[in-house]
């Protein structure tokens, strides 16, 4: 059936009222054959909740890397509708979150849309191109299904909005490290440390940095700042260049141990 009901913000508190900090894996729907086992795969390697990317025909904000496992993956015959299937039926024990664009949730209707990712224990959403300001209609309609949407800030967002974003946001504030679209890069950009601290700032929800991390170094790096981070091209990037499950799943552990060791938990 479907996951633990308990929200992703309540989720990611727990681990990090301890000291700790957040590790988001991301995997994209379809890219294999048996990607819903590398979903339970990097659960089982420490994984605080998983982001599961809907593929998208036009991934505005997406990396070279995520932009080809979309097309994997929609190669592959992958839909929303399947995805949402392929997920339904397998208890996660962590929450799950939905990344896509809003094109798709648009034309899948907010309510059906809502509905189907909640049965399949998604517990939060990522829309990047839907603005703050239009996003209230979807916001509302995943809320009555226990689904938080998530909100991004980037370098450039000024305080006042910064402000808004911390407000609205539901779960955690997505923080984007460094202007541009995803991807690995060796060092995270000192921008991510100034957002992450200014996130903290003006509110309580989690500060969470994506774009960027290559590996356990750059994830110790920007949970400096932060209360942890999204691991998403490097990993998908394993997985197109056919590393098994287990191989994937082994990298998610040492981004894990990293943490730990660097920011024990109380």
């Amino acid at each position: 059936m479907t996951t633990t009901m308990i929200s992703l913000e309540a989720h990611l508190q727990e681990r990090i009222a301890g000291g700790g900090k957040v590790l988001l894996p991301y995997v994209t729907a379809g890219i294999i054959d048996d990607w819903v086992d590398l979903v339970e795969a990097v659960i089982d390697a420490g994984a605080d909740a998983v982001e599961i990317g809907i593929p998208f025909s036009d991934p505005a904000m997406d990396g070279t890397t995520i932009q080809e496992a979309s097309v994997v993956s929609l190669d592959r015959g992958m839909t929303p509708a399947q995805a949402l299937t392929e997920l339904r039926g397998r208890q996660y024990g962590v929450p799950l979150i939905a990344m896509t664009y809003y094109n798709l949730v648009y034309r899948y209707g907010h309510e059906r849309f809502a509905s189907d990712a909640a049965a399949a224990g998604v517990r939060a959403t990522i829309l990047p191109d839907l603005p703050m300001e239009l996003a209230e209609e979807w916001a509302a309609a995943a809320a009555e299904h226990g689904i938080e949407n998530i909100l991004l800030a980037a370098p450039v967002t000024s305080d006042e909005r910064l402000g808004q974003v911390a407000q609205k946001t539901a779960g955690f504030v997505y923080v984007v490290s460094t202007m541009g679209t995803t991807g690995e890069r060796q060092n995270v950009d000192d921008a991510a440390s100034v957002l992450a601290r200014r996130v903290k700032a003006v509110g309580s929800k989690p500060a969470i940095v994506g774009f960027g991390i290559s590996g356990p170094e750059t994830a110790v790096a920007a949970s400096r700042e932060s209360d942890g981070v999204i691991v998403a091209s490097a990993l998908m990037r394993k997985v197109l260049d056919g590393e098994s499950v287990d191989q994937a799943a082994s990298f998610v552990a040492q981004m894990r141990a990293a943490l730990d060791a660097a920011y024990p938990t109380s």
